[in-house]
């Protein structure tokens, strides 16, 4: 049995040699051989077909062995750089024919990679840096590697982590085959800043002004701005030195040479950077003869007068290219000449001489024909009617073409509040051949009505609740056509406002408005109707004893018209109102005696007559421009037709028909500080007066100052709420001022900064120094007596909800004890829906 087994076993394994062992072949006797057959092996991922494509060998072709065609193929397969290793064998071999096997072993794929050493909240910005350099399923190259690890440090180094240093882990993974996990282990190190910045060879020009003109490279004593090195903005930071100087006068300015350093402890490890930069100033120039030539329109006087560059001014190429071309204010030669519709017009300044350090210039000009403008043309508005638009363009089909005309139509649309002012566009397509333009305008609409709804159970009061929308772009026309309802008949440019709030059995408030912006349809004449009615109580019933109610309404009738002088930006506004106040035990108003007004029936028909003028260049955010406005508000002077002894009369009696005048100034300066931070100065200043000593100042319309200015949310309550950051109103109890007062004034510096202008969620952030006072007669009106006040808030603006926000202010004049603590001295300030006055 044991022979058996053996013979048998030898038998096998003479059969297994035999199938196991490849044709052997003889170099030394090679020929000429044909191709039959190719197959490849150890490719997970290649396509089999595609290499052997590549690698140009086909079924049937004729070659030596050994020869080139081998060592050739596998040099073309080695250029795809997929692999790790590749062969190409003789798989068998039947007379003169060969069957071959191209054998590869693969690259590793990335299966997925992460990083070490830094927090997870840098993880995705990692990522973002590394996307095109690493693909999950691709190849890992050591040229892949590399770049990735470059990508990481520069972005660390754009941080200003110069030393950073990143290291590769290849890691096997588990899951798929042939497949790594990439780890990067990341020493960022400590942040490189600038320790100083050193300037020679600046005789001319102070070094702590060039330091300044650096925007983006700034040393790390300087405050607000951080310090670190990037190279893209430091090659940047030197042409604006350079800018500077020929802004100066130094045209031929340039920097000489620069270097950098690094400062090194006692143990000599580098830290802070040095930064040494060589200036050659040059000779300083001056303007000396400026001549016109091609000007037919303008005569040399008007086109110098524009300029205001006269000979013996310091050199200064930029002023001189935005005196020519454009400046804000819109003193330059080409508005001059677009204005008039001279859309081909061009001006060019030549240097003609340059005399030691004075540079005489000829200005030559081309006038060219004036355009005339053909086609109006806009697009974008899906929801509002172009004739909302349209009839707020100066820009019209026929007229000449004039660039301040866009501008201004620009500043119109964008202040409808209906579109996106980012997204606004105006192209102006030329005909030459006509001499003719056309304008396109290209909005883009954004959401401008609001929504406010909340309810809730107060058990003993009953429901709380407040529902309030606000349609900034109704069609009342389109009310009843059902086609037009999308959700809501829109487009019309009309402004519908509907509010219902209580808090139930303690406050109820309805009111309604409608304004038509273009009454008629053909001029900028705004028709505004409304009405309201507040009621307030203490959630007695009314025949108790205890009962305290005030009850308010009232109906209005606005007219508004766009004045033409002194400008168009002029407004003014008249608006007949009647009032009726009726008090049953309730405070809260008074004689300027202290005695209160408890009880009565009170009357108030007034007119109220108002001037503005807005050149604010946006409505969410302004830039630039102004908000100016009086208003003067009358009642008759019932008491002049009267011979009633007014002080013996009730109080009832004697208010029963309000008379006073009312002046309300408001100041708002918009300006660019630089970059986005922008500056808003504003002044307030509010005045009530009465026509008869013997009657004395009404308890109603006066001035109540202090707090959020929140109150005056809740509806009509016979004063006007101010705010005041940083105080409320018992601060000002000191002032003798008892249920409001006579006189206000406030004047406000803010400092904002946005951090989103999406029309969808504006966000903005700012500082503020406030001062403001109340006065309990013009008496003793003092505007350099205010109380002061510093502080930070916050803004958000969404569409459907109006203004959101707070401010936190401190002030530095409360009468508080000795010892007090800081927190004592600071306020919240809440704004819900709109700004405050």
């Amino acid at each position: 049995m044991k022979k058996v087994l053996f013979i048998l076993f030898l038998s096998v394994v003479s059969v297994a040699n035999t199938f196991a062992q490849k044709p052997v072949f003889d170099y030394n006797t090679g020929g000429n051989y044909e191709i039959g057959a190719i197959r490849v092996a150890g490719n997970q991922f290649t396509d089999a077909g595609a290499l052997v494509s590549i690698c140009g060998l086909k079924v049937g072709d004729k070659i030596k062995f050994p020869g080139e065609e081998i060592p050739k193929a596998i040099r073309k397969l080695w250029k795809l750089r997929l692999f790790t290793n590749i062969q190409i064998d003789i798989d068998d071999k039947i007379g003169d024919v060969l069957k071959l096997v191209i054998t590869v072993q693969e690259l590793p794929r990335l299966a997925r990679y992460s990083y070490s050493g830094v927090k997870k909240s840098k993880h995705d910005d990692l990522n973002d840096a590394v996307t095109g350099h690493l693909h999950k399923g691709g190849i890992v190259t050591e040229n892949v590697k590399v770049n990735a690890k470059t990508a990481i440090r520069s972005y660390f180094i754009d941080k200003g982590f110069l030393d950073t240093k990143v290291e590769v882990r290849e890691v096997s993974d588990t899951i798929l085959q042939n497949a790594i996990k990439l780890v990067f282990d990341i020493d960022k190190g400590e942040k490189v800043k600038i320790e100083d910045i050193i300037f020679t060879g600046n005789d001319n020009v102070k070094t702590s002004k060039l330091r300044k003109t650096m925007e983006n490279t700034s040393r790390k004593k300087r405050i607000f701005k951080t310090s670190k090195f990037i190279k893209k903005e430091y090659e940047t930071d030197k042409e604006a030195i350079v800018a500077y100087y020929n802004v100066v006068g130094y045209r031929d300015a340039k920097v000489a040479k620069d270097s950098m350093f690094r400062l090194k402890d006692e143990e000599g490890v580098e830290g802070d950077m040095v930064i040494a930069i060589s200036i050659d100033e040059g000779q300083r120039y001056y303007f000396r003869d400026i001549k016109w030539k091609g000007n037919s329109i303008y005569k040399d006087q008007q086109l110098t007068e524009v300029l205001g560059i006269v000979s013996g001014d310091v050199y200064n190429d930029q002023l001189l290219q935005t005196r020519l071309n454009f400046s804000q204010d819109g003193r330059d030669i080409n508005s001059l000449y677009m204005d008039n519709g001279y859309l081909f017009f061009r001006v060019t300044p030549v240097e003609v001489a340059i005399d030691g350090d004075s540079i005489d210039l000829e200005i030559r000009i081309y006038e060219g024909g004036q355009a005339d403008i053909a086609n109006v043309t806009i697009q974008g508005n899906d929801r509002t009617h172009e004739h909302v638009i349209r009839r707020e363009l100066r820009t019209k089909p026929g007229q000449k073409f004039s660039r301040s005309d866009i501008i201004r139509s620009q500043r119109e649309i964008i202040n409808l509040g209906y579109f996106n002012p980012e997204s606004l566009g105006i192209n102006t397509p030329v005909n030459q051949q006509t001499g003719t333009v056309d304008i396109e305008y290209t909005v883009e609409e954004k959401p401008s009505d609001q929504l406010e709804l909340s309810a809730g159970w107060g058990g003993f009061n009953g429901v709380i609740g407040t529902l309030g929308v606000v349609f900034n772009n109704f069609s009342i026309r389109n009310i009843f056509n059902r086609e037009a309802w999308n959700p809501l008949p829109m487009g019309d440019g009309q402004r519908l406002s509907l509010r219902a709030q209580t808090n139930g059995r303690f406050y109820q408030s309805y009111n309604a408005s409608f304004t038509e912006p273009w009454l008629g349809g053909k001029k900028p004449n705004s028709f505004t109707v409304g009405g309201y009615y507040t009621n307030f109580s203490n959630g007695f019933i009314k025949e108790s004893v205890n009962f305290s109610g005030l009850g308010i309404g009232g109906i209005s009738v606005g007219l508004g018209t766009r004045l033409k002088w002194p400008d168009d930006f002029f407004v003014s506004s008249t608006t007949i109102s009647f009032q009726n106040i009726n008090l049953n035990n309730r405070t809260g108003f008074s004689l300027d005696d202290g005695t209160p007004v408890l009880n009565g029936s009170f009357n108030n028909i007034s007119i109220n007559q108002t001037f503005s003028r807005n050149s604010i260049d946006q409505p969410l955010f302004p830039t630039s421009g102004a908000k100016i406005s009086l208003s003067m508000q009358f009642t008759p002077p019932y008491s002049a037709f009267s011979d009633k002894n007014y002080p013996e009369l009730p109080i009832e009696e004697r208010f029963r028909f309000l008379e006073y005048h009312k002046w309300n100034v408001r100041a708002e300066w918009y300006s660019t500080l630089f970059g986005k931070f922008v500056l808003k100065s504003s002044a307030k200043v509010g005045i009530l007066g009465s026509y008869n000593d013997r009657i004395g100042l009404s308890p109603f319309e006066r001035f109540e100052l202090g707090g959020d200015g929140i109150s005056n949310f809740a509806g009509i309550q016979g004063k006007d709420i101010v705010s005041a950051r940083g105080y409320e109103v018992e601060d000002y109890a000191a002032n003798n001022i008892s249920d409001g007062t006579a006189a206000f004034n406030k004047f406000a510096l803010e400092i904002r900064y946005p951090f989103s202008l999406n029309p969808s969620s504006t966000i903005y952030a700012l500082i503020f120094a406030e001062g403001s006072n109340a006065y309990s007669s013009m008496r003793d009106y003092n505007p350099f007596d205010l109380k002061r006040s510093v502080g930070a808030g916050l803004r958000v603006f969404l569409p459907m909800f109006g203004t959101l926000g707070f401010d936190y202010g401190i002030g530095f004049d409360k009468n508080l004890s000795p010892g007090a603590k800081w927190s004592e001295y600071g306020n919240f300030n809440i704004i819900l829906g709109f700004e405050p006055e």
